[in-house]
């Protein structure tokens, strides 16, 4: 019992550690008004795993407090991907025919609650914030996420993987 607690929170740190990877490879991006973080292709594993939920979120978080953006962003930004992971988790897990939706959660949330955010910071218009962050969040989870998350489905040691220490 105590050993799959380990194997679980290896899972779980192991995708917070992509996530940073991702993120600071990435930091131009990563932490600009316009902003686009690859590492939020990730936000679909929760699809898969609950164990995915808290490796976005501390994953998320170091990135914020080395991202430079301040507080504002390790707070709200990291609790902003927790919320998405959580909603991708409760809208799709075990129903496979839903799979489409696994993006949609870090989509609407990032586009609104980082646009606002970035909006405030940079002092830029609201809704051209919003547009940007949106149109980010669509590359990283959509255009990148969606076929990983069916590369994943299609491999059958990650799906292993996920459903020995889910």
């Amino acid at each position: 019992m105590k050993n799959k607690k380990v194997l679980r929170l290896t899972v779980s740190a192991m995708i917070a550690a992509v996530y940073l990877a991702l993120t600071m490879l990435f930091f131009a991006i990563s932490f600009s008004p316009m902003q686009s973080r690859l590492a939020e292709a990730l936000t679909v594993l929760p699809y898969f795993t609950p164990l995915a939920i808290p490796g976005l979120f501390v994953g998320c978080l170091i990135s914020n407090i080395l991202g430079g953006n301040g507080i504002w962003d390790i707070v709200i930004g990291s609790l902003a991907t927790l919320l998405s992971a959580f909603l991708t988790y409760k809208l799709t897990f075990d129903r496979p025919r839903r799979k489409w939706l696994a993006p949609l959660p870090p989509v609407i949330i990032n586009a609104v609650v980082i646009g606002a955010m970035l909006s405030v910071l940079y002092e830029l218009p609201l809704f051209v914030t919003m547009f940007e962050v949106g149109v980010g969040q669509v590359i990283a989870c959509y255009v990148a996420g969606f076929p990983l998350m069916l590369l994943f489905e299609r491999s059958k040691k990650i799906g292993e993987l996920f459903k020995r220490f889910s």
